[in-house]
C-alpha cells in the first residue's frame, strides 16, 4: 500500500484559511492523505495572544477570517521549516512578494517526493521577463508545481457558497490527487494542462479590476464596466499569446479566466481599493494599510510589472487598458483617461 501523503499549507490569510477549511475536511475522508494538516502562520500578536495559539485553541483565524470555524485537524505552526517537515504536498497561499524568501528557507528542507500547487495571484519580473509563481517555486525548490485559480472570493468560499476553480497541472497523473484534496460539494475543481494561462489569468485580472474600480469611482454604470471587462479579456489573451507558448483558447473560459475576471471586477480588494484611490486622493500604500487588514494589494503592482515589459518591447499601444491603468496609478494620469481609452479602442 502506498504511503499516505502529508499536506502543508504555506500561508494563512483569508484565502489560505478558507482553503484550509476545505483541505482539512477533505483529508479526514480520504485514504490518500494523513489526517493532520500543518498550516504555516506568520506569527502575530492579537489582543495580547499569539495568533497561532488562538487558531489552535479556538480553531478560528480571528484576524483574517473571523467567524469561520476551521477543522480541528488543521494545526497552526509559526516555523515555516517545522510546518513543512516531511510534507510532500505543499499548498502555497502567500502574497507573491514573499515567494523568494519562503523558497530560500525551504531549500534543502523538503521531502524528496514533494509536489506543490500555487494559489498565489501575482507575477514576478526578472531578467528573462515575466515569470509565474509556479515556475519560480518549481525552479527554486526543484519540484513539480501546479496552479489553482478561479472565481473564488475567500469569504464566499468559507461560507460554502458554490463556486468553481481551475487547476493547471502538466502531470495528468496528479489530477486525481489534486481533485481529492480540493474538490467538494461547494468547491468544484476542473483540471487542465495549461498552467501558464491559468496563472496569467489569475494575476492579470487584478489589473483589470483596478480599471473596474476606477469606473465605479467615476460613477459610470454596469455597461461601462462591461466594456472594461471585455477589453481586459482581450488584453489578457493577447498578453498570454505574446509572451508564452502553448496557450489554449479554452482556458480563458474556465473559472480561472472569464469567471474570475467578472467576479474580481465586481468584488474583491483590487476593485475596492482602486475606487477609494480615485475618490480619496490617498496613495495606494495608505489605502492598503487602512483597508486590507494586513492583506496585500496585487492589481496596481501587476499593472506596473506588465507595463514595464510592454514598454521594453515597445508594444504599449497594443494594450491600451493595461497602459491606462498603469498611468493612472503611477503617473498621475487623470482617471477620466480610462473612459477615453474605451472610446478610442476599436
Amino acid at each position: 500500500m502506498a504511503a499516505m501523503r502529508r499536506v502543508c499549507l504555506v500561508g494563512s490569510g483569508n484565502w489560505g484559511s478558507a482553503i484550509a477549511k476545505i483541505i482539512g475536511n477533505n483529508v479526514m475522508k480520504s485514504k490518500l492523505f494523513e489526517k493532520t494538516v500543518n498550516m504555516y502562520v506568520y506569527e502575530e500578536m492579537v489582543d495580547g495572544q499569539k495568533l497561532t495559539d488562538i487558531i489552535n485553541k479556538r480553531h478560528e483565524n480571528v484576524k483574517y477570517l473571523p467567524g469561520v470555524q476551521l477543522p480541528s485537524n488543521v494545526v497552526a505552526i509559526p516555523s515555516l521549516v517545522d510546518a513543512c517537515k516531511d510534507a510532500n504536498v505543499l499548498v502555497f497561499v502567500i502574497p507573491h512578494q514573499f515567494v523568494d524568501r519562503i523558497c530560500n528557507q525551504l531549500k534543502g528542507n523538503l521531502a524528496p517526493d514533494a509536489v506543490g500547487v500555487s494559489l498565489i495571484k501575482g507575477l514576478s519580473q526578472s531578467s528573462v521577463g515575466i515569470e509565474n509563481m509556479s515556475d519560480i517555486i518549481g525552479q527554486q525548490l526543484d519540484i513539480n508545481c501546479s496552479a489553482l485559480m478561479g472565481a473564488n472570493i475567500a469569504h464566499e468560499v468559507a461560507d460554502e457558497q458554490f463556486c468553481e476553480s481551475t487547476i493547471g497541472c502538466t502531470e495528468e497523473t496528479l489530477w486525481p490527487m489534486w481533485k481529492e484534496l480540493f474538490h467538494c460539494s461547494y468547491f468544484k475543481i476542473n483540471c487542465v494542462r495549461d498552467v501558464h494561462t491559468v496563472e496569467l489569468c489569475g494575476a492579470l485580472k487584478n489589473a483589470v479590476a483596478v480599471g473596474a474600480g476606477i469606473i465605479d469611482a467615476l460613477e459610470f454604470g454596469d455597461n461601462t464596466k462591461a466594456a472594461v471587462i471585455r477589453l481586459g479579456l482581450i488584453e489578457m489573451r493577447l498578453f498570454a499569446k505574446h509572451f508564452f507558448s502553448g496557450v489554449e483558447e479554452t482556458t480563458f473560459f474556465e473559472s480561472c479566466g472569464l469567471a474570475d475576471l467578472i467576479t474580481t471586477c465586481y468584488g474583491g480588494r483590487n476593485r475596492k481599493v482602486a475606487e477609494a484611490f480615485v475618490r480619496t486622493g490617498k496613495s495606494l500604500e495608505e489605502l492598503e494599510a487602512e483597508m486590507l487588514n494586513g492583506q496585500k494589494l496585487q492589481g496596481p503592482h501587476t499593472a506596473f510589472q506588465v507595463y514595464q515589459l510592454l514598454k521594453e518591447k515597445n508594444i504599449e499601444k497594443q494594450f491600451p487598458l493595461f497602459t491606462s491603468v498603469y498611468r493612472i496609478c503611477y503617473e498621475n494620469e487623470d482617471p477620466s483617461h480610462l473612459i477615453d481609452t474605451l472610446r478610442d479602442h476599436y
